[in-house]
């Protein structure tokens, strides 16, 4: 079985490039460049140039591949915003791998993507889902909602720079998941039967609040935190004003995002019929708390190594200098 991986560069896909090497799959992923996908290569997967938004790159890619794991999406620094990646994209990339006749197609949403329509990405997953159902291909849907690596660059990183940490006034509290964890779903769903045209949450334990996850990282990181907290009509504002702007509406889609947070709902799902349909170990997955608290004992474990050396480093100037010096201590 060969798999073609779409957006195999991203932080959910680079995971499921590997962990469908692992599990011993002919492994393909569609880029746009070699140097950035380098690392790819190196793991063992094939390299193949194509782009979502040109239709035509998309054909030769598809040949001899028989599943389909699509992970890509426009990032708020493209200068292609989520209309022509996450939906025209999508619609070409559907349509290709209806043509090559593709066994399985995996497709990653957002969990409750349908309450939250008014979310341009949002509303975009719901429509990509319904055109996915009637394309006649066989599908999995995946519904996420957030990755536990987003949370070292939202919380980690500031509190252990000192820096401020900023969260939303209201915010809903998130059943975030390892990207590792979410990669074992995409890929045993291609083994399983009884996945097929089915949509699934894939999504942590629990539940976590901003303040919440906030403590975790002062616990572990044994730093306080400084924290500022954004009312969400200052984030409405904001992208109302980027809406202006033809190279900020990529930002402003993306802040739109905010609505879903203010509702103050939990994001979280039910998963233990999806452990058993998968047939996958809930106890395997990694929790929030295990994942925080072994990004800290590595950062603080390499923090004390490189203190070490540069104390090393000052004795050995102080040697040297004392080498140096034409007068002895202790002359009275």
């Amino acid at each position: 079985m060969t798999i073609l991986v779409v957006g195999a560069t991203g932080t959910l896909g680079r995971q499921i490039v590997r962990h469908a090497l692992d599990e011993g799959y002919q492994v393909r992923c569609l880029v746009r460049g070699y140097r950035k996908a380098a690392f790819l290569k190196e793991w063992g997967a094939e390299l193949v140039p194509g782009d979502l938004c040109q239709p035509a790159t998309l054909d030769s890619a598809l040949v001899g591949v028989t599943t389909v794991i699509d992970a890509a999406t426009a990032r708020a620094t493209d200068s292609l915003g989520i209309r022509e990646v996450d939906w025209q994209g999508k619609v070409n990339l559907i349509q290709a791998a209806a043509r090559a006749e593709v066994e399985r197609f995996v497709f990653f949403s957002f969990l409750d993507a349908e309450k939250y329509r008014q979310v341009p990405l949002l509303e975009i997953k719901c429509c990509t889902e319904q055109f996915l159902a009637a394309s006649g291909l066989n599908y999995t849907i995946l519904r996420p909602c957030g990755f536990l690596q987003g949370l070292i660059g939202q919380y980690a990183i500031p509190i252990l720079d000192n820096q401020a940490v900023w969260v939303p006034g209201v915010g809903s509290p998130i059943a975030y998941m390892d990207t590792q964890d979410i990669a074992k779903f995409a890929v045993r769903a291609l083994s399983v039967a009884e996945t097929e045209n089915k949509t699934f949450p894939v999504v942590g334990s629990r539940a976590w609040t901003a303040d919440e996850i906030i403590r975790v990282c002062e616990r572990y990181s044994g730093k306080p935190a400084r924290i500022t907290r954004t009312p969400n009509s200052v984030l409405r504002f904001f992208r109302q004003l980027t809406r202006y702007f033809q190279w900020t509406l990529n930002i402003s889609e993306r802040l739109s995002f905010a609505e879903v947070l203010a509702t103050g709902q939990p994001l979280q799902a039910e998963m233990d019929e999806v452990y058993r349909v998968f047939g996958l170990d809930p106890q395997d997955t990694t929790t929030l708390e295990s994942y925080l608290q072994e990004y800290f004992g590595r950062i603080m474990q390499k923090l004390k190594e490189v203190e070490y050396e540069r104390e090393k480093q000052k004795d050995r100037e102080r040697r040297r200098k004392q080498k140096r010096s034409p007068f002895k201590s202790g002359i009275e």
